[in-house]
């Protein structure tokens, strides 16, 4: 599978990323069987949350004899600093490690939520001092929504972030001004050597009253064809790499599409973002 240069970190990461949402309410014996297929598949990047729910604890087992073929990301949803040492703390046992590759403000969705992280007192209070003690080498910023790849590049403007993580399919960047800001934050983050995860790469459309046939909050693609167009999509992009989907039944096919990845010349990145307007944007 490609490598990609993961902005100042130097790791060279797959472009496939565990996005281990998928593991949130799953048995360890199926996160066992996840985790296997991630190192058959050369995966050597992982991106946890404390919000996942039992994700962090799933892993856990597995940074004891595997931490070293790893690098490892996880977040907090805490906005102020004390709540984010907290999780911080919570998260390195859960995880079974004495300290993080990358430590994530997570889901940050408006200017409120990064005013909270950023004012005295806040989240990234904790993350400069997690740094200082050797308890996280990076710091990063994600979340999603319409108006994500603006919010970054403000974020980026405050702090110099290590990593970024947005949201990036053909679908929604049919959204004429979601790609003007998208295609601003990939070309800065490239500027600044910021390292640029992506996620929802494999989104359809928003459920809406339908049946929910995976577990993702989005629903997928889940036909291989439609996969690979995806994923070859988002990786014609220059970000690093792309999160899996958080669903085990589709991870196998993800990780085969990144494997098999083909890099699209811009006509034909045009005419996938042309071809989405049949389907719904997960952000309006």
């Amino acid at each position: 599978m490609e490598t990609r240069r993961f902005g100042r970190t130097g790791h060279m990461s797959t472009v496939a990323i565990f996005g281990a949402a998928g593991l949130s309410e799953v048995s360890q014996e199926v996160a066992d069987k996840a985790m296997e297929q991630i190192i058959e598949a050369g995966v050597n990047h992982i991106d946890a949350a404390r919000s996942y729910g039992e994700a962090e604890l799933r892993i856990g087992p597995w940074m004891r004899r595997e931490r070293g073929r790893f690098f490892l990301g996880s977040k907090t949803g805490e906005r102020t600093r004390e709540g984010a040492w907290k999780q911080l703390q919570e998260t390195l046992q859960r995880l079974q490690t004495e300290s993080l590759d990358l430590y994530q403000c997570h889901a940050i969705t408006s200017m409120e939520e990064l005013d909270a992280v950023t004012m005295k007192g806040g989240a990234l209070e904790a993350f400069v001092e997690a740094r200082e003690k050797g308890l996280t080498k990076y710091l990063g910023i994600t979340g999603h929504g319409v108006n994500a790849p603006q919010l970054y590049l403000e974020a980026l403007r405050r702090f110099d972030f290590d990593s970024i993580l947005f949201p990036l399919n053909f679908v929604q960047m049919g959204n004429p001004e979601y790609r003007k800001y998208a295609e601003e934050l990939i070309a800065e983050c490239k500027a600044k050597d910021v390292g640029t995860m992506v996620i929802k790469s494999i989104t359809k459309a928003p459920w809406g009253e339908r049946p929910h046939t995976a577990t993702t909050w989005y629903e997928p693609f889940d036909k291989m064809d439609e996969i690979q167009k995806g994923v070859n999509f988002a990786l014609s992009y220059e970000v690093t790499g792309l999160c899996t989907a958080g669903d085990t039944r589709i991870l196998p096919m993800v990780l085969e599409a990144c494997a098999n990845f083909s890099r699209l010349n811009q006509g034909e990145i045009e005419e996938m973002i042309k071809s989405g307007e049949q389907y719904e944007p997960l952000f309006a």
